[in-house]
């Protein structure tokens, strides 16, 4: 009898960064694969350490979890969790604290996991948690993954996106101070995020005729010049200018009383000016569920919406929902990017 092809093979392949290995990354990633439903959809690879993992596992009393060890992605194994070895046996975990070979071990991850993605070996990316200031050594001068990964894969500008069901909030300048905030911003750094954000709502999210909300810089979005020139001055022209190029971008409005209200759920997406602008109000909204998405790459890249947690590392209390949504969400992008090509390029093929 002919045995029938195995349609396995052309699973998705999700590769993983352990992240710092002494918060709460393992601890997500072993409670998100626990569940053997999810070999359905992708393929786990986990870059890491496997006596790490072995720890995580003994602090959080899990007994039923291993992974399967493979040399590279090839070799997955495509109904488990399957884990490569980047580190030496000589890792410890100090659980809570920051250390040098806590950012260390994050960075050797991180680049094995980046490098395979770029070669194609995985097919997305997602990142645990990362302690921003112990990964700062040579090979790692970047205030976080975004930026990273956005010099890595060459791209002339990037989107850090904050998703889940509901709601989607963009923003203008990431990792960036309070007090540089106001000089960072521009009609042409406006213009550009918006574009990447446009592009991403329909190729990524397939969004038709994305509506986009844009926040002001100051209270009560500068009340027309009273709080502030920037809203006059730069938002609105950017504003302007999207739309004369075909985007449909609404604004400038005000953080709080957009949010406060239900006008945010009116829109497919919200850029915010700044870090907190956004993320405060998204997280309040939807913490454990939320997901960061870089959009403007030209690869997928998705990571739980929290850090690194160390507070509660080791202590069985971590909610996995967030990184098990970030799998799924590249998951779904993936699908959904390589569906929007198949129909660019054959534009009369009938949708079944």
């Amino acid at each position: 009898m002919e045995e029938k092809p195995k349609k396995t093979q052309n699973k998705i392949k999700v590769g993983i960064s352990q992240g710092d290995i002494n918060g709460i990354g393992y601890e997500i990633i072993i409670k998100s694969l626990m569940d053997n439903r999810i070999f359905e959809q992708f393929t786990p690879i986990l870059y890491g350490s496997s006596k790490v993992l072995t720890y995580h596992r003994k602090a959080i009393n899990v007994n039923n979890f291993s992974m399967y060890n493979i040399k590279t992605p090839a070799d997955a194994n495509m109904k488990r969790a399957n884990i490569i070895n980047c580190l030496d046996d000589n890792i410890r975990v100090e659980l809570g604290k920051s250390t040098t070979m806590a950012g260390e071990a994050s960075f050797v991850s991180l680049e094995k996991a980046t490098n395979d993605l770029k070669n194609g070996s995985i097919d997305v990316l997602v990142t645990a948690p990362i302690n921003k200031y112990n990964i700062q050594i040579e090979g790692f001068n970047f205030p976080g993954h975004t930026e990273y990964l956005m010099e890595k894969f060459d791209a002339k500008d990037v989107l850090m996106l904050l998703v889940n069901e509901n709601l989607r909030v963009g923003v203008v300048t990431g990792h960036l101070p309070l007090k540089d905030v106001s000089a960072a911003i521009s009609k042409e750094r406006i213009l550009s995020k918006l574009r990447i954000l446009n592009n991403s709502l329909i190729r990524d999210f397939v969004v038709t005729n994305p509506r986009i909300a844009v926040l002001g810089l100051n209270p009560h979005a500068g009340d027309k010049g009273l709080i502030g020139k920037e809203e006059q001055e730069i938002i609105i022209p950017a504003i302007d200018a999207a739309r004369e190029e075909g985007i449909m971008a609404l604004g400038p409005y005000a953080a709080d009383g957009l949010f406060g209200s239900d006008s945010f759920s009116k829109f497919d997406a919200i850029l915010a000016m700044y870090h907190d602008q956004g993320l405060a109000p998204f997280k309040a909204l939807a913490f454990s569920s939320g997901v960061n998405y870089t959009a403007g790459l030209p690869v997928v890249r998705t990571s739980p919406a929290h850090g690194t947690a160390f507070e509660i590392a080791g202590k069985g209390m971590a909610n996995p929902q967030s990184f098990r949504q970030a799998m799924f969400l590249a998951v779904d992008i993936f699908k959904n990017r390589k569906r929007y090509e198949e129909l660019s390029k054959n534009p009369l093929k009938v949708i079944s």
